[in-house]
């Protein structure tokens, strides 16, 4: 019974990984360019499963420096 929950387990980890890996990327790639270093720091420390740089790109969606 384990080996049949691992054979589902292990893709759904590699793509929570690789969503977590983009979007940690992409937030991070934000903040650097808007001067939000407290957001950049909570960001690259905080492990929430791509939850934290989801907010922080809904709430600062509208802010871009050029």
């Amino acid at each position: 019974m384990e080996y049949i929950i691992q054979q589902w387990w292990t893709p759904l980890l590699f793509i929570l990984f690789v969503f977590d890996l983009v979007m940690k990327g992409f937030a991070l790639w934000k903040a650097a360019r808007n001067n939000h270093l407290a957001w950049f720091i909570c960001i690259i420390v905080l492990n929430t499963a791509g939850i934290l740089p989801i907010i922080y790109l809904l709430t600062n969606k509208a802010q871009t420096k050029e």
